[in-house]
């Protein structure tokens, strides 16, 4: 298998990674410099980062300000950045500048089964036990009986418990159907604080898994007080051979090495983007492979079955504080079932596969595929943070 280090990395511009908005929109982002003794919280202006570690030393600080979005337009800042000189950066160098994802101290928690086309993907995951062989026999006949028993049910209404009457009398009920259209959503712990990686760097896939595919998502990015601060792109990388064979081994499917993509920079909200603008943003996928192969696919949240308000009260409120703040990856109903080898396989990565998820008003985050072992280890934690910002007197 050829070393991640030798793959050649995707060109990436400033013009193909900012939102199409910029000047009009209030972005974070977190810059790796080793001449600043570690990560830089910044504000993108133009093609420019500056430096606002010394008035907000992490991201989460940032986001517990009322007055965020001016901070990042108008305060004074320390060094700065060329991004176009961040983009070119070789990845998992650590002596060089680079983006890092925009998000620090914040816990990395994610919804799933919140779209109704990836909700019948998972429940053909756990029919096949995980094995790709057996998808097209299993999505013919789940989709036969379920069709459109769950076009347009609300999650936890009296249409949601007949659909569930139906679904239990044909043996077909499933844990991804309770979390699916039951009262409860499913939010779990995605990654470790501070183990994301930004645009890009390489992503990681387990070496183990053979039926996998990427899982472009909108990311909150909400503070401790639960509220919704701004949104980024994320990819939750989805091992379908592993978490089919049982939900219990979601974590070994979830979380690896490099599993967790963020990014390319934080958007707050502000009076030109709110809450009702990231409900109708539409997300694209475009995966190429080196061999040639082009996969294409498109999310929109105005298909989520649950609102983005109902996400973050299941993950944070009286039954669960984050004092540092969260993020929450929100689901996706990319689900992609081409296959790209075997008739019936369906799809899943190969190693070199360049993944960009884009958004018009968020921008684009962008990985190369590698396997999680050997992807760049993950070395930099909360104490080596702590302690660079206790070096550098802005704590």
């Amino acid at each position: 298998m050829e070393p991640a280090a030798a793959r050649p990395r995707p060109l990436l511009t400033p013009g193909s990674v900012l939102p199409e908005d910029a000047d009009r929109a209030a972005l974070v982002a977190r810059v790796h410099d080793p001449g600043a003794d570690g990560p830089c919280v910044a504000a993108v202006r133009g093609e420019q980062l500056v430096d606002l570690t010394a008035v907000a030393p992490t991201v989460s600080d940032l986001m517990e300000r009322d007055d965020a979005a001016a901070v990042v337009r108008e305060a004074g800042g320390g060094r700065t950045w060329r991004l176009e000189e961040l983009l070119r950066a070789p990845a998992g160098r650590r002596d060089v500048p680079h983006l890092l994802a925009p998000v620090d101290l914040q816990v990395i928690k994610a919804a799933g089964v919140t779209f109704a086309r990836s909700l019948l993907e998972r429940v053909i995951e756990e029919r096949t036990g995980g094995d790709p062989a057996r998808a097209a026999r299993v999505r013919a006949r789940v989709g036969e009986v379920i069709g459109g028993a769950l076009d347009g049910v609300r999650p936890g209404s009296p249409e949601a418990e007949r659909a569930r009457e139906l679904l239990v009398a044909e043996g077909l009920w499933s844990q991804y159907l309770e979390v699916g259209i039951g009262p409860d959503p499913e939010v779990f712990t995605k990654a470790p604080v501070l183990s994301a990686v930004g645009t890009g760097a390489d992503i990681g896939v387990l070496g183990a898994s053979v039926w996998n595919n990427p899982e472009p998502e909108a990311v909150l990015v909400v503070d401790s007080r639960g509220r919704v601060r701004g949104a980024t792109l994320g990819n939750d990388v989805n091992l379908r051979d592993i978490e089919g064979r049982s939900a219990l081994l979601l974590s070994r499917a979830k979380d690896n090495n490099a599993s967790c993509a963020i990014g390319p920079f934080v958007r707050l909200l502000d009076d030109g983007f709110g809450l009702d603008a990231v409900r109708t943003l539409d997300i694209d996928l475009r995966v190429d492979g080196p061999d040639g192969y082009v996969l294409r696919g498109s999310s929109s949240l105005r298909e989520i079955s649950r609102d983005v308000l109902d996400l973050v009260a299941a993950t944070h409120g009286p039954h669960h504080q984050y004092p540092d703040g969260f993020v929450l990856f929100t689901g996706t109903l990319f689900a992609p079932t081409e296959d790209r080898h075997t008739p019936g396989g369906g799809f899943t990565h190969e190693y070199g596969d360049v993944v960009r998820i884009s958004s018009p008003r968020l921008g684009a985050l962008v990985n190369t595929v590698v396997p999680s072992e050997q992807a760049p280890p993950w070395t930099s934690g909360v104490r080596e943070l702590m302690r660079g910002l206790a070096r550098r007197g802005v704590l």
